[in-house]
């Protein structure tokens, strides 16, 4: 392949990988509008909850395409990590501390494997419970079970520090990818700045306000 095919090829693997991180924001964005019902009302929260959970459009839409979309963005973030490290002629070992880039524009990969650990947790204790009551035990319809079963995984201390950790990394990991996001596609003009202070403010407010959520419910069980 040329090399002109090859920097093709990897260009289009960022914008593809930029796009599907934009698209996750959104659904993180939603989960943690939805999540903070929780701290003000309990019956909201069930009721959103159980018109998210049996709604047929999120159910065999949605959510396939959301699984779908993480799967994607993971499996570009290993490759394209993957290549910049066989192309990079100095390992980061050797990193100049006092060169331009941050420690998290240069450990991306890290902060992503443990959102992505985080997230097969978040499934373990969330997602397969919900398939399994639904579609294995085949247990009746009740509305109010969300906020119990919500407040119940955050009363293990190990797991509510698990969560915390993980959405500061999950912040970390934002604050780069929300950026490198745009510059993957090419925006760079009058908004940009805004679009960058906007990044920053999501990449603090919604993995803090998670983290709230948490300690929240493991104090107030």
């Amino acid at each position: 392949m040329a090399k002109s095919e090859l920097l093709k090829s990897s260009i289009a693997k960022k914008v593809a990988m930029a796009l599907s991180g934009l698209f996750l924001m959104l659904f993180l964005a939603q989960h943690f509008f939805i999540n903070m019902t929780s701290v003000f009302s309990a019956d909201t929260f069930n009721s959103i909850s159980h018109f998210m959970g049996n709604n047929p459009l999120v159910q065999f839409v949605i959510q396939p395409i959301l699984i779908v979309g993480v799967i994607f963005h993971f499996i570009m973030g290993f490759v394209l990590d993957f290549k910049n490290r066989k192309a990079r002629p100095i390992s980061y070992v050797n990193y100049n501390g006092g060169a331009a880039a941050s420690w998290t524009s240069r450990n991306m990969i890290i902060t992503g494997s443990v959102v992505l650990a985080f997230l097969i947790l978040h499934f373990y204790d969330f997602w397969v419970p919900e398939m399994v009551y639904k579609y294995v035990e085949f247990s009746p319809l009740d509305e109010t079970r969300y906020f119990p079963e919500l407040v119940h995984k955050f009363e293990s201390p190990v797991r509510t520090a698990l969560y915390c950790i993980s959405f500061v990394l999950l912040s970390l990991h934002l604050q780069h990818g929300f950026s490198s996001s745009f510059q993957s596609v090419g925006f760079n003009n009058k908004y940009s700045k805004g679009l960058k202070n906007f990044g920053l403010g999501f990449a603090i407010l919604i993995p803090f306000g998670f983290v709230f959520i948490a300690l929240f419910h493991h104090f107030n069980h």
